[in-house]
């Protein structure tokens, strides 16, 4: 890449060269922010091979398969090279043509691909079979020297994973669930989720314990009762004792007690001290 950009000015070269290390830092976790890069990127370099690539990248990343497939080609008229040819298959069955992927997968360009490229390839022709429901020559497509072979290479799990999950959608479960276990054994990084596709063949359900905290509704604290209120006559220092019961309690009705020592005096109310 950098090599292409040395034919462009200095400023220039400069400037595109930030925006594709955006793109490719990026597209992974913001692919619709890569992609905007890409653009700017285009519009500064549309001649530049790399940048075309980059932006058929992020459009791929973003699903405009059509938009991915003209910068792929234009990336390739440029420079020749064959790289591209299973991803550009790939867009062809993004855009709902898996026939013509098909017809891509058993061209000429494919004997001129690497290893990985070779078996790029054939994951994206056993993905047209499955589009077109031919899940059994899906998984034929799929076999090969590279599935069976013991070593792990970079493609190893995810050709593994293809098979596997081909393996179940024809309603084998048991060798699935075998070659699942077999990716699991070559996906280090854990790039698959093989072990979730285990677990659930296993009957292994996870439960979010956080999640389910959150949902459990709390008790409502039990409404607090308002006090009783309770009316106490002022006491009148200047009157005598006798002056002040015949001024809130009439004779008739009530029986006073002689003493007043803060005992009951009959009426179920305990006597208060001012």
């Amino acid at each position: 890449m950098q090599q292409e950009l040395q034919s462009l000015p200095k400023g220039l070269a400069e400037d595109v060269a930030r925006n594709l290390v955006m793109v490719a830092n990026l597209i992974d976790e913001d692919p619709e922010q890569a992609y905007e890069y890409s653009r700017i990127a285009l519009r500064l370099a549309s001649r530049v091979a790399a940048v075309r690539e980059a932006a058929g990248f992020a459009a791929y990343a973003t699903q405009k398969y059509s938009e991915a497939l003209g910068e792929f080609r234009a990336a390739k008229r440029m420079t020749g090279s064959v790289e591209l040819w299973p991803v550009m298959a790939d867009c062809e069955r993004g855009m709902g043509r898996p026939e013509k992927a098909l017809d891509m997968a058993g061209a000429p360009e494919v004997q001129k691909l690497d290893k990985p490229g070779q078996v790029e390839m054939r994951l994206v022709a056993a993905g047209a079979r499955r589009d077109l429901g031919q899940i059994d020559a899906a998984i034929v497509t799929l076999q090969g020297p590279e599935l069976a072979s013991n070593s792990v290479q970079p493609w190893t799990a995810r050709l593994r994973y293809a098979y596997a999950d081909a393996l179940l959608a024809a309603g084998r479960e048991d060798e699935s669930r075998e070659w699942f276990a077999k990716v699991i054994e070559s996906d280090k990084d854990g790039s698959t989720d093989a072990s979730d596709r285990l677990a659930e063949l296993d009957g292994v359900e996870f439960v979010d314990v956080l999640q389910d905290d959150a949902e459990t509704p709390v008790a409502e604290a039990a409404p607090v009762s308002e006090p009783e209120v309770v009316f106490v006559a002022p006491v009148q220092e200047d009157q005598d004792e006798d002056e002040g019961v015949e001024e809130f309690y009439d004779e008739d009705d009530f029986e006073l007690d002689d003493d007043d020592d803060g005992g009951d005096d009959g009426d179920g109310d305990e006597d208060r001290k001012g």
